[in-house]
């Protein structure tokens, strides 16, 4: 059985938002827009659940977003022990869109509040895996 026949809508494989991590890797934290409903998403999506287009383009995010909510992490899954205490948030870019992310340690905890002005940016970890962060705008 392949995983083609899971669900009520035949999915594929992720490889088609591959691209997100190479633009990453240019320093661009992209999203992508559904061409037939205009629908714009982040994390990129491959296919548009709104109408079940696969016509998306992709589209750069200004990285200009503002803190919704946040949460300090005392305790972490395996692999994540090292990184505590970290702090996870929640802020809406300019474009509409909401992202989850990592708060960059730079950023003091008297300084984390609703509403501050956050950056999104590329992060390249030490492993030379790469991810996205916010830092202070």
């Amino acid at each position: 059985m392949s995983f083609s026949k899971f669900g009520k809508i035949g999915y594929v494989s992720e490889t088609k938002v591959a691209d997100f991590v190479k633009h990453l890797e240019k320093g661009k934290i992209m999203a992508t827009r559904c061409r037939k409903c205009g629908q714009l998403y982040f994390p990129p999506r491959a296919d548009c659940p709104n109408d079940l287009s696969t016509d998306m383009t992709w589209e750069e995010l200004s990285g200009r977003c503002r803190l919704l909510t946040y949460t300090t992490a005392h305790f972490a899954p395996t692999g994540f022990q090292k990184d505590l205490p970290y702090t996870l948030a929640l802020a809406r870019c300019e474009e509409g869109v909401n992202v989850y992310a990592r708060l960059n340690k730079d950023i003091n905890k008297n300084e984390t509040r609703i509403g501050v002005d956050l950056k999104l940016t590329s992060l390249r970890l030490p492993d030379g895996r790469i991810t996205y962060e916010f830092k202070k705008a």
